[in-house]
């Protein structure tokens, strides 16, 4: 079986892991978890970083700590993994969905412009109101999908316009750039996931950065149960147990010496992958923007054969999966507000596939996935 995405340990991770237990440090104290922050922080451009255990509880954090609340609205892609729709529901509010650029498969913001415009109003204070209920909108969730990158430029003036705070949903972002701009430094917040599949790994794990001191020292605060007293049981508010602990974070610093290597091979794969699967079948490629640097995270692209193919790759140990069923489909989120023209969505739900991208997937592997999936065309071809 070639996997579709694993992680590749090939760095100090035993080493650091090793300090860790021989030190007793593996809890959320320790200094791998600093280190790991700054190492973070510094590459993106952030001024502060802070860890968290998953991408889902940073995305978390931000929005409690922005003050989303229960009736309250967040904007957010259609096309997206459920954290991100799940993380607003962890407050009491609702997500309002937008359709998918079908090019790009980013949230639209022709069209999230056009809804702001025709069914939001502002309040006296600044406050962006849903017309038909009287309710707020707090903030808008740009996901910068795969590791393409929505067009933040546009976004920034919009939610500037309608007084919303962005929340960048980067966790698959790591390394993806808008010109010389980091993905996950555009908004108040960013955050990103060090899942098992992600471009680098600690098993579990995310970040938030910011560029504002107050907001990172709230979101450590909240994220270490609301501790106040470093010897005393005293809390001040509700928290949470967020925090990374130092032996993830330990992998995550051996990762991050690395991601110039892993990012350069992902953006190899990706060529590879566009090269030679060019004419292929009626296979069609994601677009990425030519100001757009993307980190080529999970190589995806669509077809009119998604499901026979799947089964077609999976069957020869070529380890492939559909994309993210749209949030409008999923039965907790079927009524929720949701703003499209052409369901977009839709059809690249019932389109995509990824493919093996592993960092460490070689040369011969890549060939043979390539391979595999010009056999499928070519039996297609041949049965009609």
């Amino acid at each position: 079986m070639i996997p579709l995405s694993v992680p590749h340990i090939g760095g100090n991770e035993w080493q650091y892991v090793k300090d860790c237990l021989d030190t007793g440090w593996i809890s959320s104290a320790g200094s791998y978890v600093a280190r790991f922050e700054d190492a973070i922080a510094e590459y993106t451009g952030a001024r502060y970083g802070v860890a968290c255990m998953n991408g889902t509880s940073a995305l978390h954090l931000c929005l409690r700590i922005l003050g989303v609340k229960r009736d309250d609205y967040v904007i957010l892609p259609n096309i997206t993994f459920v954290a991100s729709a799940n993380a607003v529901s962890y407050t009491g509010a609702s997500p309002i969905l937008i359709d998918a650029d079908p090019r790009t498969w980013q949230m639209d913001v022709d069209l999230l412009e056009e809804f702001l415009h025709d069914r939001t109003h502002q309040a006296t204070d600044g406050t962006c109101i849903l017309t038909s209920d009287g309710h707020a909108i707090r903030a808008i969730m740009p996901v910068h999908v795969l590791g393409n990158m929505v067009d933040m430029d546009r976004l920034v003036q919009v939610a500037e316009r309608y007084g919303l705070t962005i929340v960048e949903d980067a966790t698959e972002a790591l390394g993806s750039r808008l010109r010389r701009t980091h993905a996950g430094t555009f908004g108040q917040f960013g955050c990103f996931s060090f899942n098992g599949n992600k471009i680098i790994s600690t098993g579990g794990g995310g970040m938030i950065v910011t560029d504002d001191e107050a907001l990172a020292s709230r979101a450590k605060h909240l994220s270490t149960q609301a501790k106040v007293s470093v010897d005393d049981y005293i809390h001040d508010e509700t928290g949470y147990n967020y925090r990374l602990v130092n032996v993830l974070a330990a992998i995550g610093v051996a990762q991050m010496e690395q991601f110039p290597e892993f990012l350069e091979r992902k953006k190899a794969m990706d060529s590879f992958y566009r090269t030679s699967l060019a004419g292929v079948g009626d296979i069609k490629f994601q677009t990425v923007a030519p100001d757009v640097d993307a980190n080529s995270w999970l190589f995806t692209f669509a077809t009119d054969h998604m499901r026979p193919l799947l089964q077609f790759l999976n069957e020869r140990g070529v380890q492939s999966r559909p994309f993210w069923m749209p949030m409008n489909q999923l039965p907790m989120y079927k009524n929720a507000v949701y703003v499209s023209q052409s369901d977009h969505s839709a059809d690249i739900y019932k389109q995509c596939v990824s493919i093996p991208s592993s960092v460490g997937l070689t040369d011969k592997d890549m060939a043979l996935v390539s391979e595999t999936i010009r056999d499928f065309y070519k039996n297609i071809s041949e049965s009609t």
